[in-house]
C-alpha cells in the first residue's frame, strides 16, 4: 500500500443486544466499513484502513464472537442477521444524520455484507462482496454442505490442523486454510498480537460459524432489486475454487459479471497494495 501519514486510530466501544462490540475509526469523509472474515478482526484492515482514511472515514472492528469484543454468554452457532445488525448499529453509531455507508467484506464477512445490503438497502452505497461462501446458491449445494460439515467435524475429532487438511482438499488446489482472511499466513504488517488474536479465534469460526454462515441461503430478490450497488468480487488466481464459485453464480443470475479482484481467496493479504487499488476504484466509480 502506498506511504501515509500517521492517521490517528479512535478505539471505542459499542453495546449491542448480546454483546460487546470493539470499533476503529480512522479519517474523515464518506463512511466506509471494512468487515474482516475467516478468524480474523479489525488487526487485519490496519494497513488497508490507513490507506483509505485520506478519503473515507473508515470503520473496523472484531466481530461479536472475537478478540476484543465479548459476548454476554458462551460462544454459540452464530446467525449471519445478528452480525449485520451489528454492522448497521455501527454504521449508525458512526454515521450521522442517515448517511449511507459504503462496505466491504470478504469470504464469511461477504455472506454478513450480503445479508446487510438485502435488508437494509436504504442505508448503503457500494457494497464489494468478495467470495462470499454461500454454497446454497450453487445448481449442487449439498456438495458444499457436506465439505464444511466435513471440515467442523475433523476440527472436533483431530484439531485445526486436520480441519485445513479437509478444507483445502475440498475447496479445489491452492485453497486457502481455515485460517482464511490472516490467521496463519498473512505478511507484514499484522503485527505478532494480531496474529495471536486471530489464531485464538479460529477455533470459534470452526467449531460456531463455519456452517452456519457457508449454509445461509441469500435472498437473491432483494439482492438484485440492489444489484446497481453490489460489487460481486472474485479473485482473478480463485480459478473454481469453491470459495469462488457462489459468487459467479449470483453475477450470472443478475446478469453481470463478477468483477476481478488481485489474488485468491486471500487477496488482501496476498496482493494488499493491488488489493487496495482495486476497492478505491470500486468506491469511487
Amino acid at each position: 500500500m502506498t506511504d501515509r501519514p500517521h492517521t490517528t486510530v479512535r478505539t471505542g466501544s459499542l453495546k449491542v443486544p448480546g454483546a460487546t462490540l470493539h470499533h476503529e475509526v480512522r479519517g474523515s469523509g464518506p463512511l466506509l466499513l471494512l468487515m474482516a472474515g475467516g478468524s480474523a478482526d479489525a488487526g487485519l484492515y490496519e494497513s488497508l484502513a490507513a490507506d483509505l482514511a485520506d478519503r473515507w472515514t473508515v470503520i473496523t472492528y472484531d466481530p461479536r464472537c472475537y478478540s476484543r469484543s465479548r459476548l454476554d454468554a458462551p460462544p454459540a452457532d452464530q446467525r449471519v442477521t445478528d452480525h449485520s445488525d451489528d454492522a448497521l448499529r455501527l454504521i449508525e453509531h458512526i454515521g450521522s444524520g442517515g448517511e449511507r455507508a459504503c462496505v466491504f467484506g470478504s469470504s464469511a464477512s461477504a455472506v454478513v455484507a450480503l445479508d446487510l445490503l438485502s435488508r437494509h438497502p436504504e442505508r448503503l452505497g457500494t457494497v464489494v462482496a468478495h467470495e462470499p461462501p454461500v454454497v446454497e446458491v450453487l445448481p449442487d449445494p449439498e456438495t458444499g454442505r457436506a465439505l464444511f460439515a466435513e471440515v467442523r467435524a475433523a476440527f472436533r475429532r483431530d484439531g485445526a490442523k486436520a480441519a485445513a487438511a479437509v478444507m483445502s482438499a475440498g475447496i479445489g488446489e491452492g485453497a486457502s486454510r481455515p485460517q482464511d482472511d490472516g490467521a496463519a499466513s498473512a505478511p507484514p504488517p499484522l503485527t505478532p498480537e494480531t496474529l495471536r488474536r486471530m489464531r485464538a479465534n479460529l477455533p470459534v469460526f470452526l467449531e460456531h460459524m463455519l456452517c452456519p454462515f457457508t449454509g445461509y441461503a441469500p435472498d437473491t430478490a432483494a439482492l438484485e432489486a440492489a444489484a446497481d450497488r453490489l460489487v460481486l468480487a472474485v479473485g482473478e488466481e480463485s480459478g473454481e475454487q469453491l470459495t469462488a464459485r457462489p459468487v459467479r453464480a449470483l453475477a450470472q443470475r443478475f446478469g453481470r459479471k463478477a468483477a476481478p479482484f488481485p489474488g485468491g481467496h486471500l487477496g488482501v493479504v496476498e496482493r494488499p497494495a493491488e488489493f487496495a487499488a482495486a476497492l478505491r476504484a470500486a468506491f469511487t466509480g
